[in-house]
């Protein structure tokens, strides 16, 4: 992976019958972060939300998302140079897509914006 000193976290919860049309929207996605700037940009789907962590306590991904059995979870990041470069790339993103998409278009997500989490993040170590 690409180095960086920011990272943009998202954890969402993704229908099972909607991993298809999520997974077109990411790739999609993963490209034109790319294009303009990101460093790295990663979609991770859930595969082993029960881990054991060696008696250590704490919430399952699952869990903390109140995911349904029909759902799945995913982990999902962009990594930028810094903060500044973030917005400056995620701005050019974010123009991008309100020529492409129209209002009702970008509205229309594969999962429920309510049950996202995001949030930028320093890196402290890497």
């Amino acid at each position: 992976m690409t180095k960086g000193n920011y990272v943009d976290g998202f954890v969402l919860v993704i229908p099972k019958k909607n991993v298809a049309k999520y997974k077109k929207m990411a790739t999609e996605g993963a490209s034109i972060w790319k294009k303009f700037g990101a460093l790295d940009y990663k979609e991770c789907m859930g595969s082993d939300m029960k881990p054991s962590m060696g008696g250590a306590r704490g919430l399952t991904f699952p869990k903390m998302t109140k995911a349904k059995p029909s759902e799945t979870v995913w982990f999902s990041f962009v990594v930028y140079k810094d903060k500044k470069h973030r917005d400056a790339v995620n701005k050019k993103v974010m123009a991008y897509f309100s020529k492409k998409y129209s209002e009702k278009q970008m509205q229309d997500m594969p999962f429920d914006m309510k049950k996202m989490a995001y949030g930028g993040f320093s890196v402290v170590v890497s």
